[in-house]
């Protein structure tokens, strides 16, 4: 008999056959490498989904949406995958776009860029969009943001009355293809929209850096035409502190890293300095391509977070070194495969006059 507790659990090779994408991950999980994390972070963000009373909040960089990821984040989002979204104000800009009928192009990383400039052409590694379109949205949110009343908004805010506004506009602009028939979708061609879905089913989204992208560029347009509003990004950081502050349990899912990934990980610091002293966040999976001893916070690995207090010691983590491009559609479809007919109790979030947040749960 085998005493060495070292060798308990034998790796199991994958056979090729007729199988669900669920089946296949599950299978991957007595292999090795990158395939077993990407199994493994399936089944932590499964064991998430089970949970009853848990908030999962989600950091999305990176071009995801011009990379085609866009549906599956929206899918996300209408079957309550995702409680919360932190997202780079880039990505929520190209969702607006593709809302409102325009496209990106399969291109190459080969292309003449002076040739694609004389063209008018932007080129994202091997992805075409076009410089016009763009502009025509930068002065859309521009004139948007003259019609927003003179005070501070959270961006959450900004981008839930923006979700409406483009819910709005994109009445009868056909998406190219048919919505998916998962429970919780929408008829209209806009489900596939990520800011449309998200206003749609009281998904919150936070752009803590939404200066650096399209939209800061049309608010910057709308300030030079006498627009008043504000984006208080402080502002965020209190209302997604109180998101942290009064779930019973939260779990994180990172996309890439940087700005969205530590202003998640932050709101465990500043509860704490708060006076809520929660221990970290229950589970936490991240995809990236960084790596950590460069000492970036990408590639910052969940045990370092567990140094500041960000990610609870006895967490339930993984993170997974791949292109998310390759990531995404494999654990989404394993994550509809598992959780197809099934109800998940959800937080309902209620902001008051004073800014103070409620949460009460859905019924499953």
């Amino acid at each position: 008999m085998n005493q060495n507790p070292f060798t308990k659990n034998q790796t199991n090779p994958v056979d090729v056959r007729d199988r669900s994408i669920s089946e296949l991950t599950d299978a991957m999980l007595t292999t090795g490498f990158q395939g077993r994390k990407l199994a493994e972070s399936v089944q932590v963000w499964h064991n998430m989904l089970k949970e009853d009373n848990i908030t999962i909040l989600m950091g999305l960089t990176g071009a995801m949406v011009p990379a085609g990821m866009r549906k599956i984040i929206s899918h996300m989002i209408r079957n309550r995958m995702i409680d919360c979204l932190v997202s780079t104000g880039a990505n929520i800009f190209h969702d607006c776009h593709e809302a409102l009928g325009m496209k990106h192009y399969v291109g190459s990383h080969l292309a003449d860029d002076e040739k694609l400039y004389e063209h008018g052409v932007d080129r994202i590694y091997d992805v075409f969009a076009v410089e016009d379109e763009f502009r025509s949205v930068d002065h859309l949110i521009a004139d948007f943001a003259k019609t927003l009343e003179d005070r501070p908004y959270s961006s959450r805010e900004f981008m839930h009355i923006l979700g409406k506004e483009i819910a709005r506009l994109s009445k009868g602009v056909d998406s190219g293809s048919d919505s998916d028939s998962g429970s919780g979708s929408d008829s209209d061609s806009d489900s596939d929209s990520i800011i449309v879905s998200a206003y749609k089913h009281g998904v919150p989204i936070f752009t803590p850096a939404l200066c650096d992208s399209s939209i800061g560029i049309g608010l910057a347009i709308a300030r030079r035409n006498g627009c008043t509003a504000n984006i208080d990004q402080i502002k965020d950081v209190d209302e997604i502190t109180q998101i942290v502050e009064r779930s019973q349990k939260t779990g994180v899912v990172y996309v890439g890293g940087g700005v969205p990934k530590n202003f998640i990980q932050q709101t465990e610091v500043v509860a704490s300095i708060m006076g809520t002293d929660i221990g970290g966040h229950d589970y936490a999976i991240q995809y990236t391509t960084d790596v950590p001893h460069w000492g970036g916070l990408s590639g910052c690995t969940f045990d370092e977070g567990v140094s500041w207090g960000k990610i609870a010691p006895q967490a339930k983590k993984v993170q997974v070194f791949v292109d998310a491009t390759i990531a995404l559609p494999i654990v989404s479809h394993a994550l509809y495969e598992k959780t197809r007919g099934s109800d998940r109790s959800y937080p309902v979030f209620d902001w008051n006059r004073n800014d103070a947040l409620e949460i009460v749960r859905s019924d499953a």
